[in-house]
């Protein structure tokens, strides 16, 4: 199972980033605008890391001007950590945790509407924003339109909860707000959630599970065997327990001190 997400983790960036190889690690620049990623080690590698390998791929993230980051799952790479230690950066532990089977019936929050949304769906750029309101920043322009031509790719699935209209009709249809919103990202026979995030207007209504159940379905309709995602700690991992994930690894960020 651990081999197939290392795979997938691999996989995914290839989509709108180009692989640079420094020898245990490979560091995924992206194409263009958008978030950027991050190096991690290289597929199939399980060897020690030499400090000087992360120091040169650091060297790198500087000239690119892109953040000094590296992920990794920690079983699969025991000899990364000491490295980026070495080197000076903060790791950071998240619980990664996989779903099997169907996920568990959560409550219904009232007075939203949960559902999957299109590229071409009026409610798609309120989606797309909801969770960088709920961490605490704006998205960058056009990041709405990249979105949608992932969406139309097939390289991303997004689900929101809105308002629901005063008519009853399906939130999102004439303009009600994304109080949250997350997505997957499938691959073959396996999927990541990821992003999913409340407005703090809306928070502790159960919306942020909804939406992950919606995602899951999704993802298992679409053929996902293997779903999973990582939790930001161990608070939010119990939430996620509640819909049947269950903590198989640790997933690993390193990142310069605060």
């Amino acid at each position: 199972m651990l081999k197939r997400i290392e795979a997938y983790y691999d996989a995914v960036p290839r989509s709108s980033a180009r692989a640079e190889e420094f020898g245990p690690l490979t560091l995924f620049v992206r194409e263009g605008k958008g978030w950027p990623f991050y190096a991690r080690p290289a597929l199939g590698h399980e060897g020690e890391v030499p400090v000087a390998a992360v120091e040169r791929v650091r060297a790198r993230q500087r000239e690119l001007g892109v953040p000094e980051a590296f992920e990794w799952v920690a079983e699969t790479a025991p000899g990364l950590r000491a490295a980026v230690e070495a080197s000076g950066l903060a790791v950071h532990e998240h619980p990664l945790m996989l779903l099997e089977g169907a996920p568990l019936t959560v409550p219904e929050p009232a007075g939203v509407t949960v559902r999957m949304v299109d590229a071409d769906d009026p409610g798609l750029e309120s989606a797309v924003a909801a969770p960088y309101a709920a961490f605490g920043f704006p998205p960058e322009p056009g990041t709405a339109e990249r979105t949608a031509a992932r969406i139309t790719a097939g390289l991303t699935r997004l689900a929101a909860a809105f308002d629901d209209t005063e008519d009853g009709t399906a939130g999102g249809t004439k303009g009600a707000a994304a109080l949250a919103a997350g997505q997957h990202q499938p691959v073959g026979g396996v999927s990541e959630v990821v992003g999913v995030g409340t407005v703090p207007a809306a928070r502790r209504r159960g919306l942020g599970l909804a939406v992950t159940a919606a995602l899951v379905a999704d993802a298992r309709a679409r053929g996902a065997e293997l779903v999973f995602l990582s939790a930001s700690d161990a608070d939010v991992a119990r939430l996620y327990g509640r819909l049947g994930f269950r903590t198989v690894a640790t997933a690993l960020i390193a990142e310069p001190e605060a």
